[in-house]
């Protein structure tokens, strides 16, 4: 015992200050790289390869294992060229947030509703009201002109009436999601990735083609996709791969004031249910809706 306090005296001597930041940085690098990878099946994926390393590099140095040594230290540098093709989408997607971030952005007052989001509020609630379901999707940094172009071009004012107008039952647009980019209406019955995760396998998160056409969305993109549900009537919100249900039209319009305020940066809010899989596993695109029976059978 004597020993162990005496060694880590010594390792504690010899530390400078120049070694303190680097170990900081280290760890922020891991704590960074965990934070963007959590919850998500890359992250699945990368603890995983993590603990074969440790595992692996702990077995051989207790043990003569000449032949796992070679193997480990010929992968190992394999691994650098493996990792960013593995991760790509979620690397990319950090990439994106760091480039996009704006620290001098002017924040609204705090009292200042925009009336697109009055307009989307309204229209949700009184959708909800009817059941009559849709999908607004919310432009932020990323742009959605991809998404857009597979739908009907309206660039038109954000109104209520409108949005009610679009997704009335068995009109043309009704099936497809709305993209809105601020202030505008940009395009109707869009098409947009279907989220192929299985989060929302369990009986009571069963949910229609909207619902995952709405985690897709968020999964590939920063855009905030508002849910209402044909069968229930529910209002729900989609960002970042991840789902807040059950809303009131107070809650939600505080929620998209929150992502409005805060441009690029993810408010904090308390998501119940974990991050969705990476973007690469929502690039298959789907109508935002399938048929009336599809979504009841899968509430």
């Amino acid at each position: 015992m004597t020993q162990i306090v005496e060694n880590i005296l010594f390792l504690f001597q010899r530390l400078r200050w120049y070694d303190l930041l680097d170990i900081a940085l280290v760890a922020l690098l891991f704590f960074v790289i965990l934070t963007q990878f959590r919850g998500t099946q890359a992250g699945t994926v990368l603890r995983g390869i993590a603990i074969m390393i440790v595992a692996v590099a702990l077995l051989t140095s207790v043990t003569q294992l000449p032949a796992i040594s070679w193997i480990l230290e010929t992968i190992l540098p394999a691994l650098l060229i493996v990792i960013p093709v593995v991760f790509a989408p979620e690397i990319r997607r950090t990439l994106e947030r760091v480039g996009r971030a704006d620290f001098f952005r002017r924040a609204s007052p705090a009292t200042e509703v925009p009336l697109y989001i009055q307009a989307v509020v309204a229209a949700a609630k009184r959708l909800s009201e009817r059941r009559h379901g849709a999908l607004l999707v919310i432009e932020r940094d990323v742009g959605l002109d991809d998404f857009s172009s597979t739908g009907l071009r309206l660039d038109a004012e954000v109104s209520t009436e409108l949005l009610l107008q679009i997704f009335y039952p068995n009109t043309p647009m009704h099936d497809g999601a709305v993209i809105l980019r601020r202030e505008r209406l940009l395009a109707a019955g869009c098409v947009v990735p279907l989220s192929s995760g299985n989060a929302l396998a369990a009986s009571e998160r069963r949910m229609g083609l909207r619902h995952r056409a709405a985690l897709g969305i968020s999964e590939v993109s920063d855009a905030v996709a508002v849910v209402v549900s044909e069968e229930t009537g529910i209002l729900s919100v989609a960002h970042n791969g991840r789902m807040i249900r059950r809303l009131d039209p107070q809650r939600l319009q505080n929620i998209l004031l929150a992502f409005t305020r805060n441009g690029s940066r993810s408010p904090a809010i308390p998501w119940p249910f974990s991050p969705r899989r990476s973007p690469a596993a929502a690039a298959r695109p789907a109508d935002a809706e399938g048929s009336e029976g599809e979504e009841r059978r899968s509430e």
